[in-house]
């Protein structure tokens, strides 16, 4: 749709240089021929002034005529010639009076003087006539025809006044006319300067789009060029779903060769690969209603027989070379992926298989672990009870050798008792369900460090130890797997710094970048060799001589899962008589359960 926008103002461009043009051409001549009405009215006018004066001296010389004739006629003058003279004369002085009078109906100020001539023309032609009618007229009667009824006063009048417009209308023609003069030369000045600058735009549009037909021409090259060069499929279809175009690798797919389809049923290429109901009807209506296929998947038999899966996109766009729309088509070669998805669904479902197996033998295990350690209590129980016996019923006769064989067999009870406690604790890690609620971290550091202290004035008195803990947070966890996990790392620090005096051991807390809570403990004790930390959590895995230190090598791995069980982690730093410190992470999403949230949970 863009390109089709582009063009539009192609069409509007010829219409308006012909507005333009005839702006140029008629222009002027409106405006001259305005003029010359103008200036025809003006000379109008003043041929109308000059007839109004005429009229006047004809009627001036038609009275004078007409008196010197009746004179001529009083004194005994008689001939026809001078009868016929004053015949004429009294017909010709009303159509003179008639004649000037209308053509001074324009002017209200003349058609006054005319009414004041008119009776006195009327008079002198009533006392003419009576003369004529008695030729013996006396000098008296003469002398009043001459001098009773004057009309000269009032023709000058009528005359200045014409005059006097025709002096003002000269004035105004020659205006008018002066005007056209420089309207003329105006015109053909403005004229010029149009055409001049019409052709200036005339010439720089058919450059512009000179230029934009050779750069069209350019960039169509280069989008042929681009479109040759995809390796994807592509073909355009017209309503119809005709070929118009197609690339090179749509040809190679569908085993065209050197042919080209333009101009066949999309239908019929590619051994009618392309001949699908749904197919055609969705591309249809891409075409027909401008909705567009993403991704649809179709199955087709190409070139030489070989079954593709396609995946088929098509859009509706424009030419710039074509009112009507066409549709892109492009189609993805997915068959590798689509058989690369079918593997992995089938490596998914043997793995959640596989997983299935595992859970029910971890199942197995535990359940086993439990039983073991549950039903080797009663005979731990009975070989320490029967030891002690023996050491009583043997009392004094017992020698020194039967005494250490005694200790032997209830020390060796009393550690097994033990392993078998710490057995079932990491087996009840592992089994029971979290039961999530704000546990204060400060509250429990407090009641494992006093349980600590107890221990140690019991079993070491003399033995210091030198307690630094930082304010600790309230997290959302399981309390009694988060008592049993300080336990276990303070209970080490305490026991593997238990030759050094005093025994420092520090718990420090900080919030990470990403709103994690990490715990760390640090001790000043022997440490350990970091060339064997892999083997620090695991079960029954100890980095020193049970007979240096006592222990079952459990507690470090029911930390492990404890955090494992938390979504959190666990790391070690240490180096041999040197302290170690181990830091632990909780991870955010724990705390954003509320109170409520972590009950039910």
């Amino acid at each position: 749709m863009p390109d089709h926008i582009a063009i539009a103002p192609d069409r509007w461009r010829f219409p308006v240089y012909g507005l333009l043009l005839g702006t140029v051409v008629l222009g002027p001549h409106l405006f001259l021929a305005s003029l010359d009405r103008r200036l025809e009215a003006a000379y109008s006018l003043v041929e109308h002034s000059r007839d109004v004066a005429q009229a006047t001296y004809d009627l001036a010389y038609g009275l004078r005529s007409l008196e010197s004739a009746t004179i001529a006629q009083s004194i005994g003058i008689d001939t026809p010639l001078l009868r016929s003279r004053i015949e004429e004369n009294l017909a010709e002085v009303p159509e003179a009076l008639e004649r000037l009078t209308s053509l001074t109906q324009d002017n209200a100020v003349q058609q006054r003087r005319m009414g004041e001539l008119g009776g006195l023309v009327a008079q002198r032609m009533q006392l003419s006539r009576s003369l004529n009618a008695s030729p013996d007229a006396t000098r008296t009667r003469v002398e009043e025809l001459v001098t009773r009824f004057p009309v000269r006063n009032a023709l000058e009048g009528v005359r200045a006044e014409e005059e006097r417009l025709l002096l003002q209308r000269q004035r105004t023609a020659e205006v008018l006319s002066q005007r056209k003069r420089a309207a003329t030369v105006g015109a053909v000045i403005t004229q010029l300067a149009l055409l001049f600058g019409l052709l200036f735009v005339v010439w720089r549009s058919i450059g512009h789009r000179l230029r934009a037909e050779r750069d069209g021409r350019k960039a169509s090259a280069r989008a042929m060029a681009v479109l040759q060069t995809v390796r994807e499929p592509i073909v355009l279809l017209d309503a119809r779903q005709h070929v118009v175009m197609h690339n090179a690798a749509f040809a190679e797919v569908y085993g065209l060769g050197e042919e080209s389809a333009a101009g066949r049923p999309l239908a019929e290429v590619g051994d009618g690969a392309w001949n699908n109901h749904e197919v055609l009807q969705r591309l249809g209506d891409v075409g027909a209603r401008g909705r567009e296929l993403w991704d649809f998947e179709h199955p087709q038999r190409t070139a030489a027989g070989i079954q593709r899966h396609m995946l088929l996109n098509a859009r509706r766009m424009q030419l710039p070379d074509s009112d009507d729309p066409v549709v892109l088509v492009t189609a993805s070669d997915a068959t590798a992926q689509k058989a690369a998805e079918q593997r992995i669904t089938e490596l998914n479902r043997q793995l959640e298989g596989k997983v299935e197996q595992v859970s029910d033998v971890n199942r197995e295990l535990e359940a086993f672990s439990y039983s073991v350690s549950h039903d080797l209590r009663a005979p731990l129980r009975h070989i320490a009870g029967f030891a002690d016996k023996l050491g009583k019923h043997l009392g004094e006769a017992a020698d020194e050798k039967s005494r250490h064989y005694l200790e032997v067999i209830g020390g060796s009870a009393q550690r097994m008792s033990t392993l078998i406690d710490d057995l079932l604790v990491y087996s009840r890690l592992g089994r029971s369900a979290i039961r999530l609620q704000k546990v204060d971290m400060q509250t429990l550091v407090a009641e494992t460090r006093s349980l600590l202290d107890a221990n140690n004035e019991s079993d070491d008195p003399g033995h210091r130890i030198q307690w630094r803990i930082a304010p600790l947070p309230i997290v959302i966890a399981d309390e009694n797997m988060m008592r049993q996990l300080w336990l276990n790392l303070l209970g080490n620090a305490v026991k593997y710094s238990g030759k050094r005096e005093p025994a420092v051991i520090e718990v420090e807390h900080r919030r990470l970048d990403d709103g994690a809570h990490e715990f760390s403990v640090r001790d000043n004790g022997a440490g350990f060799d970091m060339a064997y930390a892999g083997k620090l959590f695991g079960v029954f895995q100890r980095m020193h001589k049970a007979s240096e230190y006592s222990g079952t090598g459990i507690g470090l791995a029911s930390v492990r899962r404890v955090l494992g069980r938390h979504g959190g982690t666990i790391t070690a730093e240490a180096a041999l008589d040197a302290g170690a410190t181990f830091r632990f992470v909780l991870p955010e999403t724990l705390d954003a359960l509320t109170s409520k949230e972590a009950t039910n949970a």
